[in-house]
């Protein structure tokens, strides 16, 4: 599969095992699961991908014919052409945010054999949902409006934190230049507009909870997660979904992997 190919997605794939494919959240790319797939490759073939229009892939082409641009479901649809392509049949998914609520759909699509969801998107209400929609919108109106100072303000603790503090438990610990890689990702996501006014339409319905019956479900989230607050959303997670594990990760932020790496690697390798 090259890049030229209509269903391809940049990602990359390491290890050796029973496949696990990792789905990153909106403006993010599979590089913020750095922090753990090394490790998590001993024991996996793991495939971290970009979703349409983030990253280092593509945007989708033309007009999807039933679902909105962008949507879960429209991305699901790409990630099940794109595994389909590369001849991966049932894996493990786990994702992140908007990753985690394709995660689910791919759940329920009995695409994926089990589903781990790290702070998923689609437990909200509609203050929860519009308050998720407003703070990445501004952090992405940020990135691009402080963009060339970005290398200068992250050089230092305090300005980590107060830049990617909104994401990170621990945001002081990060590296500058993953720091800065990740802001210029996520002003030029072409798909971000599109995927986040289409991400709020989506919910997780009771009518669709029932065919996540018969696999794995794991749902882990930050209780420092200011996106989706832990409180609030962990607890809707788990009257939606009583079968599922829910894990939370203390002092861990919306983007987990680097707060915790270790108990984040434990989970994606136990999810099989």
């Amino acid at each position: 599969m090259h890049r030229g190919d209509p269903d391809w997605l940049a990602h990359s794939r390491r290890g050796d095992g029973p496949p696990l494919v990792l789905i990153h959240g909106i403006g993010s790319r599979w590089q913020v699961w750095e922090p753990v797939l090394d490790e998590v490759a001993r024991h996996r073939d793991v495939i971290a991908l970009d979703l349409p229009g983030f990253g280092a892939s593509p945007q989708w082409p033309g007009q999807p014919a039933h679902t909105a641009p962008g949507s879960v479901e429209h991305l699901a649809d790409r990630v099940v052409a794109f595994l389909d392509a590369l001849g991966v049949q049932r894996p493990a998914v786990a994702g992140n945010s908007l990753g985690g609520g394709i995660a689910v759909e791919l759940g329920r699509r009995g695409v994926a054999r089990s589903v781990i969801a790290f702070s998923p998107i689609g437990f909200w209400g509609p203050v929860g949902r519009r308050w998720c929609q407003l703070t990445v919108g501004g952090a992405r109106s940020a990135a691009t409006a402080l963009r060339p100072a970005l290398p200068r303000l992250l050089a230092g603790r305090a300005g980590r934190v107060a830049f990617c503090g909104l994401f990170y438990g621990h945001p002081g610990h990060l590296d500058r230049d993953e720091c800065v890689d990740s802001a210029a990702a996520l002003a030029d996501a072409p798909g971000f507009a599109a995927a986040r006014a289409a991400f709020a339409g989506w919910q997780l319905r009771r009518e669709m909870t029932g065919a996540l019956d018969g696999i794995p479900v794991t749902v882990a989230w930050g209780t420092r997660d200011l996106v989706l607050p832990y409180p609030t959303q962990a607890r809707r997670a788990r009257a939606a979904l009583p079968a599922a594990r829910h894990v939370p990760l203390p002092g861990c932020g919306h983007l987990p992997f680097a707060d915790d790496p270790k108990a984040c690697a434990r989970l994606l390798i136990e999810t099989y």
